[in-house]
Formats: structure tokens, sequence, C-alpha cells
């Protein structure tokens, strides 16, 4: 198997010789340097081998150096199989991830049916029943096999006690006519005793070739091999001519031998195996793959899968009017209290490890915000009302509810755990502003940055298990919601208003409006009660209005629903 890293600046000797005949890959020079913007499989008959570009999360910046692991120059790794440096642990790891990001290319194919101009996918066409067909990608083939493997040591284990069954029960009729007795102190003892032997088992054939396939895929591609059985194994220069046709050969011959449903599945996924190998061997201008030109946009797609709304809610496009394109956008509780929505909006960073997200995307990521908030007052400023129930402007305080933003961007386990679900809230916490101490202001933004382990998330993107997704979704929104509560009772001071009996609240406000504008919010349309937000940084000016507050209100101190 050989190795590239998507976007990084390769020296034409090292790559030239692997990528040559892949005519899908456009490849960049840049300064007599070449890089690969793509991430994905393809099969390189020229090489007789499967080349992998991994995207470039793998990465991370030492010094001026772009390693691999934070260790490895991606030269140094190409090709696997004559590679050294890298420990089992980290060899077992990448043969393992590069096939967790072809299940993602061919999982995103497979869901945006509408929008699949970014995936390149070649299958080699074959000819059957007079017709041209095109085959699953060799990579598929292999996985298939690799998966049957796993899934029939049952069905293993009981042709191999069925053909062993017999072997040592002593055949009396052939070991008397064919052997001779010896006679001592009247006892008859035969020193050869004939078994019972089958004469030609086709079971045990299938089996003894299915075996040497595992072997094969384990040895040339890295793949784990796990044979249970202990079989004498085609290998080397015999097997070579398996591959190269005699593997077919042999398969037609023994094919009407079986009839279980197991075993014809069993002929026909090495039938599959050995027809593809041939083909490839022998069409050396044919060509598969499955690439995508840009797997940020397939990042963005898993992650929105795992934590978004889809359809968006209440009208709101993707595309914006502007041209923006969102990323994520979901419905969830109220950052003041539990009865209530807001919109949570998302931005996907996929970047190498460690890459910071200040500048541009900090800017952009504000105009979201301001584009959806736009939206909502839209709907009702034109009489009509959301589906959600979002209303984000309190017309009689002026407030807007806090609309959450958050990047999220891919980091690697160190450990190479797919199971650890973790997502990290990031040192890096950012609030724009017009007004200073006007938290309920629509120009006081928000915006918080998470690191998700890739590993996870690319698991749980590939594995059919829609109700571990829900759970997810729902563990990880209510953990955006609680570090973004926790960290607005760091910065703010929150109470709770109602009014003395004496005193017209609605009134109160309009003739006060100066007084409490960006820093008061009625979460309820009843305004029965009223939330007070005051920055912490601001005591003397806080005091001042708390004093003058509580001459026409009760004031309490307030802690953030959770």
């Amino acid at each position: 198997m050989h190795l590239l890293i998507e976007g990084y600046k390769y020296s034409a000797g090292d790559v030239l010789g692997v990528i040559d005949g892949i005519d899908a890959l456009e490849v960049v020079n840049v300064g007599g340097l070449l890089s690969i913007d793509y991430v994905g499989y393809c099969y390189n008959s020229r090489l007789d081998d499967c080349v992998f570009i991994l995207p470039k999360v793998v990465l991370r910046d030492i010094g001026s150096h772009e390693l691999v692991f934070g260790k490895y120059r991606p030269e140094e790794i190409i090709d696997l199989r004559r590679n050294e440096l890298l420990d089992p642990r980290e060899r077992d790891f990448l043969y393992k991830f590069t096939v967790w990001i072809y299940r993602a290319i061919a999982t995103y194919k497979n869901n945006c049916n509408d929008d699949t101009n970014i995936i390149y996918n070649a299958q080699i066409a074959q000819i059957g029943q007079g017709r041209r067909l095109l085959s699953n990608t060799y990579l598929d083939i292999l996985l298939t096999l690799l998966q049957f493997n796993r899934d029939n040591r049952q069905f293993f284990f009981f042709i191999v006690n069925n053909q062993h069954s017999g072997y040592n029960k002593i055949n009396w009729t052939r070991t008397i006519a064919t052997s001779t007795a010896v006679v001592h102190n009247h006892s008859v003892a035969y020193l050869k005793p004939v078994n019972k032997r089958k004469q030609i088992n086709f079971d045990e054939e299938l089996l003894i070739i299915f075996f040497s396939i595992i072997n094969y895929i384990a040895d040339h591609y890295g793949f784990s091999k796990d044979i249970p059985c202990q079989y004498q194994l085609i290998t080397g220069k015999r097997f070579a001519t398996y591959l190269h046709g005699y593997g077919r050969t042999r398969l037609r011959q023994i094919r009407y031998k079986y009839f279980s449903d197991k075993a014809l599945q069993l002929w026909n996924l090495c039938y599959t195996f050995f027809n593809e190998s041939r083909h490839l061997y022998i069409a050396t201008e044919q060509q598969e793959y499955l690439i995508a030109k840009r797997f940020d946009i397939v990042f963005e797609a898993i992650v929105d899968e795992l934590i978004g709304d889809s359809p968006l809610p209440d009208g709101i496009k993707k595309e914006q009017k502007d041209g923006r394109i969102l990323d994520h956008l979901f419905t969830y509780r109220s950052l003041i209290d539990s009865e209530h929505l807001t919109y949570y909006i998302g931005d996907s960073k996929y970047y190498k490890l460690g890459h910071s997200v200040d500048g541009v995307p900090l800017h952009k990521q504000y105009t979201y915000a301001r584009n959806v908030i736009q939206h909502n007052l839209d709907i009702f400023n034109h009489g009509g009302t959301t589906e959600s129930g979002v209303r984000l402007l309190d017309e009689l305080t002026e407030g807007y509810n806090i609309v959450p933003n958050f990047f999220i961007s891919a980091t690697m386990n160190e450990s190479f755990n797919y199971a650890i679900d973790g997502i990290e809230l990031k040192a890096n916490k950012h609030k724009s502003w017009h007004f200073k101490n006007r938290l309920f202001d629509r120009d006081t933004l928000l915006l918080f940055h998470y690191d998700i382990n890739f590993l996870f998330v690319l698991a749980l993107y590939v594995r059919p298990r829609h109700s571990h997704q829900a759970q997810w979704k729902q563990k990880v929104r209510e953990r955006f919601r609680a570090d973004i509560q926790a960290q607005l009772q760091k910065e703010y001071d929150f109470y709770t208003l109602r009014a003395r009996d004496n005193v017209d609240s609605e009134d109160y406000l309009r003739h006060n409006f100066r007084l409490i504008i960006g820093k008061l919010y009625a979460p309820s349309a009843e305004h029965d009660t009223y939330c007070l937000a005051l920055e912490r940084s601001d005591t003397a000016a806080n005091e001042a209005l708390l004093a003058k507050l509580r001459q026409a209100f009760y004031v309490e101190p307030y802690e953030l629903e959770m």
C-alpha cells in the first residue's frame, strides 16, 4: 500500500511513480513541488497496488516542517510495504484509517445524491453476459472478503469438523485385508491400521483457496491476518499463477460441487477476487478510484449529519443571500431558560492539527449569525411566525435572545482511539460587540471553538447506527449549551426582575429605556419576569443601575437554567 498526504508539497521524484497513470489526479505544481489536493482511494495497476491519499488532519506543524503524527516526513512513509520507520501500532492504525476514509467518502457519495460533483469515481468495466458491467472497486472486494472471514467462523469450523470426523476411526475391513497381523501371547496387533479417508474434498479446497486469499491480502495490503484453520496455504509464485488466471479456471472447474447458500457465497467471493485481480493485471490502462476533490466539504457533511438540523428550521437556507454558505445550524434550548429555543450556528474548520482560526473565519462567522438574526426578524416583520417557535427579538425590552456560535475543528486522538467521543472546548473564545455591557444586543455575538475527535465522528458517520447518532447529537448539543452557560456565568451576573405591586413594568421600561437596552430580556411573551445581565467588569455602573431598578422591581440573583 502507498500513502500520500493531501496538500503536502512533495518533490516530483517522490510521487510521480506513484500517481503516474491515475488520470483523475490533477497535481498542483508550486515552485517545482507537487501537491495532491484530493483524499481517497486509487488502484494503480502499474504499481499493482492501492494508493491512498489521506486527509491533512494527520499532519502537525513542528517548527517549519509538516510531519505525520508530528514525527514523520510524509515522503518517508510513501511505501508502507518497505517502510521501517513506523512502529507496529502506527502501521496498524494507518492501514485501518485508510479504510475508514474510503468508507466515509463512499457514504457521503451515497447520501448526497444532489451534490456529488466533488467526488470522482471510476470502476473498471467488465464484459459479462453480452453487456458491459461495472464491478465493485477492488477495495470493496477486499473488505467484503475480510468481513466474510470475521462473520463465518461457525461455518468454517463446521466444514473442518465434518471433514475430520472419521479420520481417527480404523477401517478394520481394509486393515485386515491389506496389513500383516502380529501375534504375541495369543493377542493380535496390526502395526499399520488404515484410517477412514475421503477421496477429494472440494469444501476443503475452497477453504484453502479462500484462506490463501486472506493471507495474500494481509501480506500485500497490511490488513490483519486472522486465519482460524490450519491449512497448507497457496503462497508465493504458485499464488501468483492464481492471480493471473488460474484462480478463475480452478474455481470454474469445481463450481458445481457446492449446494449450500453459504458455500456458494464463498465461491462467488473468491471468483470475484480472482476475476478482478486478473482484470487489473491485464488492463494496465484501466483505472479505478474513489476520491474527493474537496474533503473539507465531506468533513462538513460528516459533522452536520451528527449535530445539525436537516432540513434547516424556519426556511433558513444553507446558501445565504450574500453567497455565504452555512455549515451547521440547529434549534436547541435557550441559554436563558429551558422552555424556549434559540438558534445555534456552527462552522466546520478542516485544517491541519493545531491550525488557528483567527482572522477571516471569525468575521465570516459573525456575518452568518447576523444573517440568521435578520431572517428571523423578517419573518415577524411580515406578520409571520416560525415553525420552530424561535423569536429572537423581545419587542418590549428590544433585547435579543443569545445566538451561540461555534467553530468545530478536527483533532486526532493520540492513542488512535475511535471510541473516545471527546469534544474539547478550546481556550480561545471570542466576542464581538457594538456597545459594551449589552449581552442582549443583536451586535453582541459569542463565538466558541471546539476540537472534536476526528476518528470518533468518522466511525459514527460511517456506521449505520442511527440510534447512536441521535444519542450523540443530543449529548453534544447539551454540551454546547452547558459550556456556553458556564462561560457566561463567569463573565456576567444574572438577575430576575419582577415588578413591585404599584409599578406598571411596561410603562417603567418605556420611560427608562436607555437604562436597560441590551441588558434586559423577557424570555416569555407575558413579560411577568425579566432577565437582567450585567458584565462583571463594569462594577460601578452595575451597582448604580441595580440601586435604581430595585426601586421598581424585586431583584434576585439568577442562575442560568441548566
